[in-house]
């Protein structure tokens, strides 16, 4: 393994902004629209890098308030490099979930119709209401899916910006950034109720991603803040005795997507929340791609997936992950088909009763690499803890790769501090 390198962490922003540019400027002069990724920072600095839509010219930089102009900003110009300054947070269901129904949908019909007592477990919900909340969802589905092209740059300005329920779809493009956005997840307003799934006792099953990264290659995700907002799982009522589940990913990267990096950003109160790569039957699609870096993130009160993975080599370092106590926890780090993940550096905050076995969750036969991780300020070996407490799930070491596209280690034990101080939206210093 490669030696590690640790840098002393009290930075200035005026250093802060010549490791991200190259060129010396001060704090107030910046311009987030025309900062590129750095060299060497992650997959997404390999090849040609990451620049998004740093070259635009005056005619293609929009400052946005709502999500209608937001929409219209991102399909003005095609492909040419464009910046768009997000100010405010901009709703895409500003009027409410009513506004989508077709009519006719009723949803305590719907529950009367799909009852178990009435409909049982053995077969798919299907008649009426299902084809009138499918419409429902359709309509939905149009208006909170805004597609990403080729060559952008989308910035919140100043420290209060970003979008509440919409669904960014960076999908089959390249060269795209995403910066000092804090994002409310979409609150799918008509899941639907799946009484065959979870071994025949039913779920509710809902769609929108925050961030949709689909085979898109060299995007940059840094310095967002993402989250359930005002909707988390805790308000969402139970019907037939599951959740009401209205959320599901904040940030997924699949369907041979490659060349990514996510880093300095908060993951707050989610459930599953980034899937790297979506189908253990993709390896068509996906081998070879799906090359993901983890740095300098915050995720706090997250269930699952931070992330789980799979044929990606994916490398994690330098975040934090933090589990309060009392919240609903799986796990972290989900080994899934043909992963390659190599985990190091990180700090680990666990509550009392809570093992750090759980930490790894393995899903198919894949061998990691985790090293030199902290558990509540204590070197703990990952792997060996998991295999001792849960060895019907017995991980292999040894991931089959080294990053290089590091451009610093910090000292997991001061992990904590740093990231807390300067992860998140409104803290690119």
């Amino acid at each position: 393994m490669a030696p590690r390198i640790w840098h002393a962490h009290v930075i200035t922003c005026t250093a802060l902004v010549l490791a991200v540019t190259g060129t010396p400027a001060h704090a107030q002069d910046r311009d987030l629209g025309r900062e590129t990724l750095a060299a060497g920072d992650g997959w997404a600095s390999e090849g040609t890098g990451t620049t998004g839509g740093s070259a635009a010219d005056a005619t293609h930089v929009y400052t946005v308030t709502t999500w209608d102009e937001f929409r219209a900003a991102l399909k003005d110009g095609g492909d040419a490099p464009k910046i768009i300054k997000v100010k405010g947070m901009i709703d895409a269901v500003s009027e409410g979930c009513d506004a989508f129904e077709a009519e006719g949908y009723d949803f305590q019909q719907y529950l009367a119709d799909y009852d178990p007592a009435v409909w049982g477990h053995d077969t798919p919900v299907s008649g009426e209401q299902e084809d009138l909340r499918a419409a429902s969802a359709a309509g939905q589905d149009q208006a909170i899916k805004a597609n990403v092209p080729a060559n952008t740059t989308i910035v919140g300005v100043g420290k209060d910006s970003g979008i509440l329920g919409g669904s960014l779809q960076i999908k089959g493009v390249d060269n795209v950034i995403l910066r000092n956005l804090t994002i409310e997840a979409p609150v799918d307003c008509f899941p639907q109720w799946d009484p065959t799934d979870d071994n025949k006792t039913g779920a509710w099953n809902s769609e929108y991603d925050g961030v949709v990264v689909y085979g898109s290659t060299h995007v940059w995700i840094d310095h967002n803040t993402l989250s359930d907002g005002r909707y988390p799982d805790s308000s969402l009522p139970s019907y037939f005795g599951k959740v009401y589940q209205q959320h599901d990913g904040l940030v997924d990267i699949v369907r041979g997507a490659n060349h990514v990096t996510v880093s300095w950003n908060s993951f707050k109160d989610h459930d599953k929340t980034m899937l790297i790569g979506n189908s253990d039957g993709a390896g068509s699609t996906d081998s070879g791609k799906l090359k993901v870096t983890l740095h300098h993130n915050r995720f706090e009160g997250i269930v699952e997936r931070a992330p789980r993975v799979r044929f990606g080599q994916v490398d994690t370092y330098n975040n934090h992950y933090v589990v309060t106590a009392g919240q609903k926890f799986g796990y972290t780090f989900g080994i899934g088909a043909s992963s390659q993940l190599f985990a190091t550096d990180n700090a680990i905050s666990l509550p009392a009763g809570v093992s750090a076995a759980k930490t790894l969750k393995k899903w198919s036969e894949a061998p990691l690499t985790a090293e030199n991780n902290y558990v509540n300020g204590k070197l703990t070996d990952l792997i060996a803890v998991h295999n001792a407490e849960i060895p019907e799930e017995t991980l292999q070491s040894g991931a089959g790769w080294t990053p290089t596209l590091r451009t610093k280690v910090d000292s997991p034990r001061a992990v904590p501090g740093i990231v807390g101080q300067r992860a998140g939206a409104g803290k690119v210093c």
